[in-house]
């Protein structure tokens, strides 16, 4: 494919803005953005838009949230990063469409890649430039590049380094002019949007789990029958001189015993209050001895 200058633009939180920047910096034209409806937010119920329209807007920029749009301002390349919807058959039909995919593709395909690697405990991923078809995340692919993940990275740490990362990769592919892509390679494995009920903190399970839930973002358990958000967590080394470690969800200071080793809790939230570190909790909460999380 020749050098692709007139795109057509897909996307809609946080995660796709840097993209959509990188490529009106690039020079590249962007005859549309695509974005989700504005949606009610805060205690006026006030319509907000989505972050990458509000960005358009601010780059001035077509703006639509009708994906029909894009085969009517002779785009000649689409271009989707986290948009939120399957594009329809006749759409793809029309207009070729690229998508920056946050995953070292066929491993991690669908809506939640960076959090179903840190739970998996992968230690690398990355991101792809693939061809979108029909399917989910089944295109060939133009570009990757692979990325480490950090033992104590977040969710969000991890995802900020592979949008900046994968904003760049787009925009040299693009400007390389897209060959033809080779399909994906290996055993494909899916990633499923995280239930709520997946967050909630079980302490006996093992204590490495549990941290990679926390990295993910939201989990949470209980205190005193009120919830407790739980931010940042620290794995502890077992120390063989001491008696033994704690019973799961028991807590001794701003350690808590797991199903197989210790956490400390480094930041948490009170339900109805900010977040705080955990030896600020502690002082305010004085849990007794033998006291439990999740009880």
């Amino acid at each position: 494919m020749a050098l692709p200058r007139r795109l057509v633009y897909l996307g809609s939180p946080e995660a796709a803005v840097a993209p959509l920047r990188a490529l009106v910096a690039a020079g590249f034209e962007v005859a549309l953005v695509v974005s989700q409806p504005d949606r009610k937010r805060g205690r006026g119920a006030r319509l907000v838009p989505t972050p990458v329209k509000a960005a358009a807007l601010a780059l001035g920029l077509a703006v639509s949230d009708e994906v029909d749009h894009v085969v009517a301002v002779g785009a000649d390349l689409g271009v989707v990063v986290a948009y939120g919807r399957l594009i329809r058959p006749p759409i793809l039909a029309r207009l070729d469409l690229v998508n920056l995919h946050f995953s070292l593709l066929p491993r991690w395909r669908g809506a939640a890649p960076v959090e179903r690697a840190i739970l998996a405990g992968d230690e690398e991923t990355g991101v792809c430039v693939m061809g979108l078809e029909e399917g989910l995340d089944t295109g060939p692919v133009h570009a990757c590049e692979r990325v480490p993940i950090g033992p104590d990275e977040t969710a969000d740490e991890l995802r900020a380094r592979l949008v900046a990362r994968g904003s760049e990769l787009l925009v040299r592919t693009l400007s390389a002019g897209l060959g033809a892509p080779a399909p994906q390679v290996g055993e494909p494995t899916y990633a499923a949007k995280l239930d709520p009920a997946e967050l909630h903190l079980d302490w006996s399970r093992p204590a490495l789990e549990l941290h990679r839930l926390v990295r993910v973002g939201g989990a949470w358990t209980t205190f005193r029958g009120r919830r407790l958000k739980v931010r940042r967590t620290r794995l502890l080394p077992v120390d063989p001189s001491e008696p033994g470690p704690l019973a799961p969800g028991v807590l001794e200071g701003i350690r808590v015993g797991t199903g197989g080793g210790e956490l400390e809790l480094v930041e948490v939230q009170p339900e109805g209050r900010e977040a705080q570190a955990g030896t600020a909790w502690r002082n305010g909460a004085r849990p007794l001895p033998g006291e439990r999380l999740g009880a």
